[in-house]
């Protein structure tokens, strides 16, 4: 049996795996395991022959084919996120409890922005609903998913990270462990143990929450690599790096990235408006983020992202937006407002939109088009609905795709930051023309629909 395992045949042939490492610990024939690709991304890779019985591709939260009863987020969510009085719903956000927006008052400093993860876990762990958490923590100067225990420092989980990982050598030990298991992450990765849960009454039992991490794409790890050369430090003498050092006298989008070396004690940091826009124009990110439609975590029982309006982003301490989608997760926010512990406001659906507005506009608005012009004819089926494009927008869809692929072959070919910024100039400044000719175009129409209104 040398057949090919589909997950390898129909996602990570087609370049749409973003490396959660489920279909590892599914595989029948264990047929699979994670490595790295050329482009700096986990990826599944066979190692063994293979009965090609699909049970891989099963849990792939990029399966083309999947069964009509897990077809989307939306068919999911009906599955995990049952409705009852409170439940409320509109396309944007999938089902939802309430949303709010605030930080801890004990974990905002220690967090890439309110500390709302952190907290969560951390009460959760308290009030005895789990045993265990699944998240990532720092393994020297990388990352890596681990089982975190009620007795470890949950702070030591805290930030956001932007360097790939994998679940694969965690979510097989899942069924060994005694007790209740709460998973966070990002929502294809979610959904990804939402299908393994479909699959396993088991997993369905032990795992009884998940914070989802509101996402703006997976990193290839040539993006650490980069920033660590602009920050002016050799890779060997790395011992620690943080993507988002706050400045609290500052704005929450004046971040730094950070690094520790062996020599120093001090950190050394790079102010990340000093290397331009890394998350707009698409670089070093994996191609199957432009073909994920789920900007809010739909499937998590709470999901968290950075407010990115006005008059939160003036605050260099960093605050969430809060779309609680249980009864529990509700419950745990509404309590620790009322408890003072939490420092929380009701903030309505339309302006936690308007905080990923950038995501919304480029993941659901332009992924018709996107989808349009892919040579892949093995998409995984999507929420879709036709939506005008001006010819700017479509040149500005067109122009992040290829700086997205060719930021991945440029540094896979000679990892230096100077020729790399070189290399990719003339492209970024065409991708910054015709987004400026987008946004003003874009201006005017709206002022004028605000006057004839």
């Amino acid at each position: 049996m040398e057949g090919i395992p589909s997950v390898i045949k129909h996602v990570v042939e087609k370049d749409m795996c973003t490396g959660c490492g489920i279909c590892t610990s599914f595989c029948s024939s264990k047929a699979l395991k994670m490595d790295w690709n050329e482009s700096g991304f986990l990826v599944p890779n066979k190692i063994d022959d293979c009965s090609e019985d699909s049970s891989c591709i099963s849990v792939c939260p990029f399966n083309p084919f999947p069964e009509d009863e897990v077809k989307t987020e939306t068919e999911i969510a009906n599955i995990f996120l049952p409705n009852d009085d409170s439940t409320k719903f509109l396309p944007k956000l999938g089902k939802y409890k309430n949303t709010y927006v605030g930080y801890s008052k004990e974990y905002r400093e220690s967090s890439s922005s309110g500390g709302i993860a952190t907290y969560v876990t951390k009460t959760l762990f308290n009030e005895g609903v789990i045993d265990y958490v699944i998240n990532v923590k720092a393994v020297g100067n990388k990352y890596s998913y681990a089982i975190t225990g009620a007795d470890d420092d949950v702070k030591s989980t805290s930030k956001t990270r932007y360097y790939p990982v994998t679940m694969e050598s965690v979510f097989a030990k899942i069924g060994d462990l005694e007790g209740k298991v709460a998973i966070v992450g990002i929502p294809c990765f979610l959904k990804g143990v939402r299908l393994a849960q479909f699959r396993n009454k088991t997993l369905k039992d032990k795992i009884v929450f998940t914070i989802a991490i509101i996402c703006g794409g997976v990193k290839s790890k040539f993006f650490t690599e980069y920033l660590v050369q602009k920050a002016g430090v050799k890779d060997s003498l790395i011992k620690k790096v943080e993507y988002r050092v706050k400045d609290f006298n500052s704005t929450a989008g004046d971040y730094s990235f950070g690094v520790i070396t062996e020599e120093e004690k001090e950190i050394q940091t790079l102010r990340m408006s000093s290397v331009g826009d890394m998350w707009g124009t698409g670089l070093f990110k994996c191609n199957a983020c432009d073909f994920c439609d789920d900007v809010s975590g739909e499937l998590a029982d709470i999901s968290l992202g950075d407010a990115w309006i006005r008059p939160f982003i003036n605050e260099g301490g960093g605050n969430n937006v809060i779309v609680t989608r249980s009864i529990l997760a509700d419950k745990i926010i509404k309590e620790g407002g009322k408890a003072e512990v939490l420092k929380v406001d009701l903030l309505p659906e339309s302006e936690v939109i308007r905080s990923q507005k950038g995501s919304y506009t480029h993941r659901q608005d332009c992924l018709p088009y996107r989808m349009k012009i892919s040579d892949n004819k093995e998409l995984p089926p999507k929420r879709v609905y036709n939506k005008f494009l001006s010819p700017e927008v479509k040149l500005v869809q067109l122009a992040r795709r290829v700086t997205r692929a060719k930021s991945l072959t440029v540094w896979k070919e000679n990892k230096d930051a100077n020729l790399f910024d070189e290399e990719m100039k003339s492209d970024l400044k065409y991708l910054r023309t015709i987004t400026k000719i987008s946004h003003y175009k874009r201006g005017i129409l709206e002022r004028l629909k605000k006057i004839f209104n």
